[in-house]
């Protein structure tokens, strides 16, 4: 009688690794569904997200005539020093609670304090300024003052159309049209490596520029590099682009040493520091 041969695999074997293969197959599946799932969600909280973001920026935007009114009428007081800001949004104090809680309010509020004498703000800025625009609108303004103090903190907006020749152009221009005493600021720090690239290749700019012509930089990036992503989530107003009363705080503790420097070498008083 003929005997049987057998392939050493029996038939429970190949059912098992059917089972086994089957719930690879399973947990495949459920993790693929899974991934989709949540990226759906992830793209739906995003669209969410950015839809809110749009809608706040228009709460903002309501903004921009109240505050640009503001300066101006502050423009016509009297006081004994003149302080002159150049800038975009961020120095018209756009997400700040009041215009005068903006960097330029902190900073002549510091100055006031520091000297003891009253000081006349004249803010040049002009929300959504570029570097071009800064030339075109506030340089010609600011040849008709003599200002005891200028601030500039401007090429934030240059970013989203980034063009580096056209960036230093404009900075070349607004530095060398500043007395040897202005302040000028670095751009801050904008979190996102893509945008970050760009920033830094300004930031090289700015100090190249500020250098030939003898002009102190303040160091606003290092400042709120230093903010971390506590910062990014407590330091902006509702749009996520514009800081609070918070930020601006910290803006002004960027140019604060500086300041402080300068006003002691220039209006030197009894105390000689900063209250």
């Amino acid at each position: 009688m003929p005997r049987l041969a057998f392939s050493g695999r029996s038939a429970a074997s190949h059912t098992v690794g059917g089972v086994v293969q089957s719930s690879r197959w399973v947990r495949a599946l459920l993790v693929t569904g899974g991934v989709v799932a949540a990226s759906a969600l992830v793209a739906g909280w995003w669209r969410r997200f950015r839809t809110r973001l749009a809608a706040n920026s228009l709460v903002l935007n309501e903004t921009l005539p109240v505050h640009s009114k503001w300066w101006r009428d502050h423009a016509e007081l009297e006081g004994e020093l003149l302080y002159v800001a150049i800038g975009d949004s961020a120095a018209q104090g756009i997400g700040a609670s009041s215009p005068d809680r903006s960097y330029v309010g902190v900073l002549a509020d510091e100055i006031r304090a520091v000297t003891g004498r009253t000081v006349r703000v004249v803010n040049l800025s002009v929300s959504g300024a570029t570097v071009e625009l800064a030339v075109q609108d506030q340089l010609p303004r600011f040849a008709k003052l003599r200002p005891d103090i200028v601030t500039v903190a401007i090429g934030a907006n240059d970013i989203a159309h980034w063009d580096p020749a056209a960036f230093e152009r404009g900075i070349r221009t607004i530095f060398g049209a500043l007395p040897r005493h202005a302040l000028v600021a670095n751009l801050p720090f904008f979190y996102f490596p893509r945008n970050e690239r760009k920033v830094a290749v300004a930031n090289r700019i700015v100090r190249q520029v500020a250098a030939e012509h003898g002009l102190t930089v303040v160091p606003l990036h290092r400042t709120t590099r230093h903010q971390g992503i506590p910062g990014m989530m407590t330091q902006f107003a509702i749009d996520m682009f514009h800081p609070n009363d918070h930020g601006y705080r910290v803006w002004a503790n960027a140019f604060a040493p500086s300041l402080a420097a300068l006003l002691v070498e220039r209006f030197p008083t009894p105390a000689g520091a900063i209250h």
